[in-house]
């Protein structure tokens, strides 16, 4: 049975992905940082036929990150696919958002770590076993203002640097995996989900991904609600 395994799993697009993977045969690893919640996520998935577990990590802390593989893969063995989404939501300690008049190193790190740094975090940990065996795919999630910088307002100047930063990364991994059997791509997304139409719901965006995984088509895939 193949694992997708979750990183930045909450209530929303990560329990919607999972649903979406869980339902065509995927186990499923849900990984953030309260065990709690992600007991409560998975037994939500348990009782829908889906195999799943939660593994409490901060991708803020890298030692947790491989901790936490070190048990997913001892659970449910190799990881066939990362989803990578780290979009706070509840407050992080040590992240803020400030202007970018206001804007200085301190205030910006903190973002680089969470995006760029934690992606890598989780990728080290699966990236090395997917090349060997020449198959899986790693999907980051970011907000569109790592496409798009001007997609949203001045106060995410911080959250746009760190997460165009993770964008460049997965950008440049699919580029040195082409042609190989390691898909690697970006998802955008210029929606606030779930407070729209249909077009804005987890459920809907999930579909995105699962058409993603099965077409491995390009290194960028944007979601934009119309």
């Amino acid at each position: 049975m193949p694992t997708i395994a979750i990183v930045g799993a909450g209530s929303g697009l990560g329990l919607s992905i999972a649903k979406a993977f869980g339902s065509h045969g995927f186990s499923v690893a849900l990984v953030s940082r309260t065990q709690s919640a992600l007991d409560a996520l998975a037994a939500e998935l348990t009782d829908a036929g889906i195999e799943a577990a939660g593994f409490a990590a901060d991708v803020m802390e890298p030692a947790s990150v491989a901790e936490a593989f070190d048990r997913i893969k001892k659970r449910f063995g190799r990881v066939d696919v990362l989803e990578y989404s780290p979009a706070p939501h509840n407050p992080v300690p040590g992240l803020s958002n400030p202007t970018p008049v206001a804007a200085d190193r301190l205030g910006i790190q903190p973002q680089i770590d969470y995006y760029l740094y934690g992606g890598l975090a989780a990728t080290e940990q699966v990236l090395p076993g997917m090349i060997e065996r020449d198959s899986g795919t790693i999907i980051y999630t970011t907000g569109g203002s790592s496409m798009d910088p001007l997609a949203g307002p001045a106060e995410f100047t911080a959250t746009a640097i760190g997460s165009s930063a993770l964008r460049t990364y997965a950008l440049k991994l699919h580029q040195a995996t082409a042609g190989t059997g390691v898909y690697v791509a970006h998802v955008p997304i210029f929606a606030w989900i779930g407070t729209g139409g249909p077009e804005t719901q987890a459920d809907t965006i999930a579909q995105h991904y699962w058409k993603l995984y099965n077409t491995r088509d390009g290194a960028e895939q944007p979601y934009a609600a119309p």
